[in-house]
């Protein structure tokens, strides 16, 4: 069994998943990533082709995983169908209804991978299943399927808690900001003061793999099981800078705070 923490990051092959596994990367940890067309991952991260649509695909990922490791400590669900039209301004009924993917690969694939990593964590008696999500969840933000998503994985995080209580497991939602990938940094092609205005205001993608590495090592972690937590809050917490030692801002006084779950639990 390698000394090293065990992770898995769905939706690996760009943008945040790509950035999260950098990130745990460059913190010591072995890391699967999945996608359906990973290959290159650097640093020495473990590629995984998986089609998160294939629930058999996503068993065969975590039997590999305990085949080869014994064990799961961190499950980073990012995985998401996300259209070309999603920032489209038009409304959801003009938009093509693929935009519900995200419903299927973002919401359902979430729940399958971490019932998949559960099954791995409890037993040992320690984990992390996180989901990656945004204020979309509570505010108008690219139509009803991109919000219903995020507020599915928020209540998803909340839900397993209370499953997971007392097994030494815990589950967190984390707001990502304004992300500086490689497709939105595109977008400023020609523009570069442009783009250095909006990144003052923004945040890398390896930012939120360094917030999920803090609060893995945690040993408060389980106060924090069931919120939907915003990253850039938790890196204050935990003194985490971005790599260009910037303190990335929250957008809760902007965009909303995140829902608190009521307390009452009905078997």
């Amino acid at each position: 069994m390698p000394a090293a923490p065990t992770a898995v990051v769905t939706g690996a092959s760009r943008g945040a998943g790509r950035g999260i596994a950098t990130a745990l990367l460059s913190a010591g940890w072995r890391v699967y990533l999945t996608g359906r067309t990973v290959t290159d991952t650097g640093d020495g991260g473990i590629p995984v082709t998986v089609d998160h649509r294939d629930d058999a695909q996503v068993a065969a990922l975590f039997g590999r995983v305990a085949d080869e490791s014994g064990t799961l400590d961190l499950l980073v669900n990012n995985a998401a169908a996300i259209s070309d039209h999603l920032t489209s301004r038009k409304p959801f009924w003009d938009k093509p209804l693929e935009m519900a993917d995200v419903l299927d690969v973002g919401l359902r694939s979430a729940y399958v991978a971490s019932w998949h990593a559960a099954r791995l964590m409890v037993p040992a008696g320690r984990g992390l299943i996180a989901f990656t999500s945004s204020p979309g969840s509570v505010c108008y933000m690219h139509g009803p399927a991109y919000g219903a998503q995020k507020a599915g994985v928020d209540k998803l995080a909340a839900d397993m808690a209370v499953d997971f209580d007392g097994t030494g497991v815990s589950t967190v939602s984390v707001w990502m900001g304004i992300l500086l990938t490689e497709k939105f940094r595109s977008a400023f092609d020609g523009h570069p003061d442009a783009l250095a205005e909006t990144a003052k205001h923004a945040e890398t993608p390896e930012f939120t793999g360094h917030v999920l590495d803090a609060l893995w090592r945690d040993p408060e972690l389980a106060e924090l099981s069931g919120q939907t937590l915003i990253g850039a809050e938790v890196a204050t917490r935990y003194g985490i800078t971005d790599v260009d030692g910037r303190r990335p801002p929250s957008h809760r006084a902007a965009l909303g705070a995140p829902r608190i779950p009521s307390t009452v639990v009905m078997r």
